[in-house]
């Protein structure tokens, strides 16, 4: 004797409102700095590492890796003072653009970094409530990564001051004698390219891996602006 099913029981998803979140200044830095990086990364490694481009010229018609030096210059360049709105930013922009956002103040936001992790290392599904902005994990990740940016400026144009008049130049070139000479911040400068190739995979990832488990746009608002947030989260916290 068969058994009849059940009938399936249909629950509504629940409503979601859109969020004006990144603003344009925020995207823009988002966008500059990864071309920045992306430029600074190739034309470092093979400053660090050159190869041989054999030629049937002279040297002078051949300048290629004169023109790479300039590509990393030009990109360091760009970086720095984009990362300097950026710093601006954090204090005159919206509450997602705040410096506050970057540092946990409260027992709910180290709740916040222990759900993340649980869902970025175990992949558990999200339960609690994830803040719209950057999570709080994120914050601090990128509040220190800040902190590398800023040590990678200093040392790159402590380097670049040994071939220039740059009044930038200068003001970095004491970083070279903390560091142990030329040689020791060129070190350094090349050793953390690789924790910008790291970051850069991690991030990808994650972002996408967030825009997965979550749905609320993760990857779309870096160039519209806009995220989705549930209803009933923002009802509770109004």
């Amino acid at each position: 004797m068969s058994r009849r099913a059940s009938p399936a029981i249909y629950v509504a998803p629940p409503p979601y409102r859109r969020l004006y979140v990144w603003e344009l200044p925020v995207r823009a830095f988002h966008w500059i700095n990864a071309a920045a990086v992306l430029t600074l990364c190739v034309t470092g490694y093979v400053i660090g590492r050159p190869f041989v481009a054999a030629q049937a010229q002279e040297a002078y018609q051949s300048y290629w890796f004169g023109s790479v030096r300039m590509a990393h210059f030009v990109a360091g360049h760009v970086f720095l003072f984009n990362m300097l709105v950026r710093i601006y930013w954090g204090f005159v922009g919206n509450q997602y653009a705040s410096w506050k956002q970057f540092i946990p103040s409260s027992r709910a936001s180290f709740a916040e970094i222990w759900e993340v992790l649980k869902v970025d290392v175990l992949q558990t599904q999200v339960k609690g409530q994830v803040h719209i902005g950057h999570n709080r994990l994120a914050g601090i990740i990128y509040f220190a990564t800040f902190w590398v940016f800023l040590f990678q400026a200093l040392t790159g144009f402590a380097l670049y001051s040994a071939m220039s008049t740059s009044w930038i130049g200068k003001a970095a070139v004491w970083v070279l004698p903390v560091l142990g000479g030329d040689s020791g911040a060129r070190q350094w400068h090349h050793a953390m390219l690789w924790f910008y190739i790291l970051f850069v995979m991690v991030h990808v990832y994650l972002v996408a891996y967030h825009d997965y488990v979550e749905g609320r746009g993760t990857v779309s608002s870096m160039v519209g602006g806009w995220k989705f947030e549930r209803a009933d989260y923002l009802d509770h916290e109004e």
